[in-house]
């Protein structure tokens, strides 16, 4: 059974959002391949060896578990849109690599205390770092690497990189502090589920993209504009990511699938799907957390409603949004490199 909301939101399997300078029948590559285009990999490779310098430490426990969650596996995406951002303009290496560094370690350290808060066992596929060295351990090394972070940001000269990061820390935290609550009325969930991913992720985005733009010499137009593509594009990424909880399995995702709804945390498919008559959301929409043996057939029935197409339909619309705040950058591997990047967020499968 389908809502009117559903309907509104629904589009064809096969819509995509054209990214500037690409066909229709043109696939997004890789990763590796956007960033070689880009000629960014030299560039993201020093980058790599100069987080896992900063995470080592004297402290046995800290230093093991820093190289842990250092070395997990990440797309390291943030760094990539600093260097990409900075590559718009005048750019400088050692400037870009300090804002780099710094806005993955504020994504690490936030990933550690996340996991912690969540009780959350398994990250990209490894156990995390409360599960394997204890909670003391696991908030310890997030607070040594926010420290990290901030050390790193001291070196840079340009006192608005560390507001941007400082502000995006700042909503970041406040926003684990108001998650969704409800899944009706559908206004006012999906208005808590933007607010929530929009700290939760977005913001770390848009401080990336801004901090970029700066170091490379940005005006201030064209700065906000870069931090307003990196928050879309954010927003993208997160729905997608939790549209992928219930499309995906756990080998691809890292971490048991279905964990959102598992762990009574509610996203967009679910908010969606729950719009609909089916008598198998009755209970969430009370309020009821499913039991652990339910949710297989909840996730199934959150696909079958229409749930997940519906928020990849979002996520489009977030990204078209994205790639409009790039309009009027003159054309360059860099741009062509965001615009590849943007285009891979949503077309991913893990």
């Amino acid at each position: 059974m389908t809502s009117m909301v559903q309907e509104q939101l629904d589009v064809s399997p096969a819509l995509r959002i054209i990214a500037p300078g690409h066909s229709a029948a043109m696939p997004v590559a890789g990763l590796s391949g956007i960033f070689g285009r880009a000629g960014i990999g030299e560039a993201l490779h020093d980058i790599e060896q100069r987080l896992r310098e900063r995470g080592a430490s004297r402290a046995a426990a800290i230093d093991a578990a820093a190289a842990h969650i250092l070395s997990a596996g990440g797309k390291r995406l943030r760094a990539a849109l600093v260097v990409l951002a900075a590559r718009l303009g005048q750019y400088d290496h050692e400037r870009a690599a300090h804002a780099a560094v710094a806005v993955e370690l504020l994504h690490a350290a936030s990933l550690v205390h996340d996991d912690l808060v969540d009780h959350a066992l398994q990250r990209r596929g490894h156990v995390t770092v409360h599960a394997r060295w204890g909670d003391d351990a696991a908030l310890m090394l997030g607070n040594f690497l926010f420290g990290v972070a901030a050390r790193e940001l001291a070196a840079e000269p340009d006192t608005r990189i560390i507001q941007f990061y400082a502000n995006a820390a700042h909503t970041m935290v406040d926003g684990e502090l108001h998650p969704v609550t409800q899944l009706t009325p559908f206004a006012v969930a999906r208005e808590q589920y933007l607010r929530k991913i929009g700290a939760k992720t977005a913001v770390l985005f848009a401080a990336a993209c801004r901090a970029g733009m700066a170091v490379g010499g940005g005006t201030a137009a064209q700065t906000e504009a870069l931090g307003r593509f990196g928050y879309d594009l954010g927003l993208a990424f997160q729905i997608v990511d939790d549209v992928l909880d219930y499309t995906a399995d756990e080998a691809t995702l890292g971490k048991p699938a279905g964990n959102d709804l598992r762990e009574g945390t509610l996203t967009l498919p679910l908010i969606i799907a729950a719009t609909s008559q089916d008598p198998r959301f009755d209970r969430l929409r009370a309020g009821v957390r499913p039991d652990p043996l339910h949710v297989a057939p909840l996730i199934a029935a959150v696909i079958e409603a229409g749930g997940t197409r519906a928020a990849l339909y979002e996520a489009q619309r977030c990204l078209a949004r994205a790639l409009a705040h790039l309009d009027g950058i003159a054309p360059s591997p860099a741009l062509r490199g965001l615009t590849e990047l943007a285009q891979f967020v949503t077309e991913r499968d893990r």
